[in-house]
């Protein structure tokens, strides 16, 4: 498959919010070949800081992938030997609780993949509406599910704790998303430090009416202004132009035989 480079409109910031005394949350922008990624290291535990980091610079390090497949693929491996790294700060640290959340977005050949654990989300708006492309992997969410608990009681429960991370387990569960994309799509990774503050409509309304970095600027604003009591990490991603002369045919599937 020949890859075709589409047209961004990108923008991103991190901030250690109002509280908070240091930023356990990293952000990374990959747009040369289509990957965007929040960490947000494990809040009141040791090193969140480092493990947030360690998830991004081994995301960093990925190559020019030959295809969509590739660059999932190479995504995987690398979040993999992040989980490891943090494992063995772990064990340098006395055995010291420390993880990240992860939620990273890849958008090549026309489709677009989500990889993430934890509560960091990636949101997607088209043609006017916003849906959360990931879910939660948290506490409150299983009780959700679970019929527990309303949605409208969402707002007045407790803070949750995350049922999945990068850094905690040997064998990590991360889960994968994938879909076709459209121009003028916009897709949106933040960590919880701007959705404790902003619903979705409002994220919406933001980001639908601005260009990408003013929507990150306005929004860190208006979460500071109700408190920020996290740190808060957003990256919007909206796609100008999409052009393929290739058959539509999801870039995770099995190559055609010749």
């Amino acid at each position: 498959m020949v890859h075709i480079p589409s047209l961004f409109d990108v923008g991103s910031v991190t901030h250690i919010g109002r509280v908070r005394t240091r930023n356990e949350d990293s952000c990374l922008v990959r747009t040369d070949v289509g990957l965007w990624a929040v960490a947000d290291g494990m809040g009141g535990h040791e090193a969140g800081d480092l493990a947030s980091r360690i998830v991004v610079e081994s995301l960093d390090a990925i190559g020019a992938p030959a295809s969509a497949v590739d660059l999932l693929a190479q995504c995987e491996e690398r979040l993999f030997s992040a989980n490891q790294q943090i494992l063995a700060l772990s064990r340098a640290l006395d055995g010291a609780t420390v993880g990240t959340t992860a939620a990273v977005l890849l958008v090549r050949d026309g489709y677009y993949a989500c990889i993430w654990a934890g509560d960091s989300r990636v949101y997607r708006i088209n043609h006017g509406s916003i849906s959360q492309v990931s879910h939660d992997h948290s506490e409150l969410e299983e009780l959700i599910a679970g019929g527990s608990i309303s949605r409208e009681e969402v707002k007045d429960w407790p803070n949750s704790a995350i049922t999945r991370a990068v850094g905690v387990a040997a064998d990590p569960e991360f889960e994968v998303v994938t879909g076709p994309v459209e121009p003028e799509d916009i897709f949106v990774i933040c960590s919880d430090g701007l959705t404790r503050h902003l619903q979705d409509e409002e994220i919406l309304q933001h980001v639908a009416t601005r260009r990408a970095q003013a929507a990150c600027d306005d929004m860190l604003a208006l979460a500071l202004d109700r408190g920020g009591f996290d740190n808060v990490t957003i990256v919007i991603v909206r796609l100008l132009t999409l052009r393929s002369s290739e058959p539509t045919r999801s870039p995770l599937d099995p190559e055609p035989q010749p």
